[in-house]
């Protein structure tokens, strides 16, 4: 591998860093905004639902995590190595221990510090979060569903604690709810994108449950979503849709903003599970995304309480 490719992967470290500069918090959190606003996907970073106060530190969270999952994920035509991916998450690691303890000089570390001491935030989200993503660089398939859901537990679940930390939400109900929405959020992005991650050589069906509609690692590499395909995703789509209802009550538990904008994640993500099923489970042949219209309509049904209590 080319010394440029692999400096292409470090810069989220070594650039901020680069001639020495000293980062102040307030620049410190300018620069999260600007990483998020460049990458921002699905985390609702920066969204007008979130009190412009909060939105620094959603900034300094999404920076964080962006970073951690881009050492796992960027880069899969030039084949990073996955030992180049692990060395960088244990920096990442190691920085955010630093950050807790020393003064940080990285921007990410010197925003995120300041937001865990504001909210007393545990360090262990963040830590569960590079663990899952350094998962993914050295685990490509899963035997059963338990192991599926540990991996969930660490990759998505933190996501959603600490957004509730952020709003001043300490309760373990409404911390269990949030897992579970999120535990079915992650898995609809499996289901969805089962197309994309075989070119990472990553399969997240759990290898029992291709065996029990008489498939296995070679049904999926072809490609082909014949009726065994097709029954074993509708399968999983139940299994994500009974995380969504198990975790349902904290989107009528909590209130203002937040309550729309976890309304309006939960029917997202029950919408792409929607779209699933219309396209009759052939994720191989079109990924399933929410149009704009749909986002509109979404948004309109996570307004009113009466109409998200119909789902």
């Amino acid at each position: 591998m080319a010394s440029r490719d692999i400096a292409a992967l470090d810069e989220a470290i070594s650039r901020p860093l680069a001639g020495g500069r000293e980062w102040t918090v307030d620049a410190s959190y300018i620069y999260c905004e600007q990483v998020a606003r460049l990458h921002y996907e699905n985390f609702p970073v920066g969204s007008l639902l979130i009190p412009k106060k909060l939105r620094k530190h959603f900034h300094a969270i999404y920076a964080f995590a962006r970073a951690a999952d881009d050492f796992a994920d960027e880069g899969y035509d030039r084949s990073y190595p996955a030992e180049e991916r692990l060395d960088l998450l244990r920096r990442w690691r190691d920085l955010l221990r630093i950050a807790s303890s020393d003064g940080p000089s990285h921007p990410v570390f010197v925003a995120l510090s300041r937001t865990i001491e504001e909210f007393d935030l545990p360090i262990s989200l963040f830590e569960d979060l590079i663990s899952a993503f350094s998962q993914d660089v050295i685990r490509k398939r899963y035997d059963n569903f338990e192991e599926l859901i540990d991996y969930c537990s660490r990759s998505a679940n933190p996501v959603g604690r600490l957004i509730l930390l952020l709003f001043g939400h300490r309760g373990e109900q409404m911390h269990e709810w949030s897992d579970a929405i999120c535990t079915a959020l992650q898995l609809t992005n499996h289901w969805q994108d089962v197309a994309i991650d075989l070119d990472k050589d990553r399969i997240y069906i759990p290898l029992a449950d291709l065996g029990r509609f008489g498939l296995d690692e070679s049904s999926i590499r072809a490609r082909i979503a014949d009726e065994g395909f097709k029954r074993m995703m509708r399968f999983e789509i139940d299994r994500a849709r009974e995380f969504f209802r198990e975790g349902k009550p904290l989107c009528l538990s909590v209130s203002g903003r937040l309550a729309v904008e976890l309304r309006a994640v939960w029917l997202g993500g029950w919408h792409v599970l929607d779209l699933i099923e219309q396209n009759d489970c052939d994720v191989f042949a079109r990924r399933p995304v929410i149009n704009s219209s749909e986002k509109r309509r979404i948004l309109w049904q996570a307004m009113s309480k009466e109409r998200f209590r119909r789902y």
